[in-house]
C-alpha cells in the first residue's frame, strides 16, 4: 500500500469515526429558573441528533420525567422515572417527544426534545392531553419551533 492511499484511508475512517460519536446534554430539573420562571426544565425545548443522550439532573428536589407523547416507533419507559433521581435516555428515533414532570404538571412543568430537527409528529404533540398551565405553555412551545 502506498502512502497515499494509506492517507487516503486513515482521514476517512477517522471522519467515518467522528460521524459516529453522539453527544450528551444535561437538563436541570429546577423550581426556579434564572429567568424567574419556575417549575421548570433548565431547556424547554432541546434540540439534538439521531443517538443523542439527555441526562436529567435533580438540581431542585421534588422532579422527575416522564415522556407522554412521542415517536410511534419510540421505545420509551414504561413508567415515569423516580422523583429525585438522575435519568438519562437516548434518543433513537427522529422527531418530537413530549415530557412532563409528575408532580408538577399542572404548573406547568413541561419541556420537548426534537430529534433530527424532525417536526413529523407535531400534530400528535399538540393534540396531547395536558393539565392546567401546561395547555398555554404547550402552544407556546410548538408555535416557537
Amino acid at each position: 500500500m502506498n502512502k497515499f492511499t494509506l492517507l487516503f484511508t486513515l482521514i476517512t475512517l477517522l471522519f467515518l469515526q467522528n460521524e459516529s460519536i453522539s453527544a450528551t446534554y444535561d437538563v436541570d430539573m429546577l423550581n426556579k429558573r434564572d429567568d424567574g420562571e419556575k417549575m421548570v426544565y433548565s431547556t424547554d425545548v432541546l434540540y439534538v441528533n439521531l443517538n443523542d443522550t439527555v441526562t436529567w439532573l435533580p438540581t431542585t428536589k421534588g422532579h422527575n420525567v416522564e415522556f407522554i407523547e412521542a415517536p410511534e416507533s419510540a421505545d420509551l419507559p414504561k413508567k415515569p422515572s423516580k422523583v429525585n433521581k438522575e435519568f438519562s435516555y437516548t434518543f433513537n428515533e427522529p422527531g418530537i417527544y413530549l415530557y412532563q414532570c409528575s408532580p408538577h404538571k399542572s404548573m406547568g412543568m413541561i419541556a420537548l426534545v426534537v430529534v433530527d430537527e424532525n417536526l413529523s409528529n407535531i400534530d400528535n404533540i399538540a393534540s396531547t392531553r395536558v393539565v392546567g398551565k401546561s395547555k398555554k405553555k404547550l402552544k407556546e412551545l410548538l408555535s416557537s419551533l
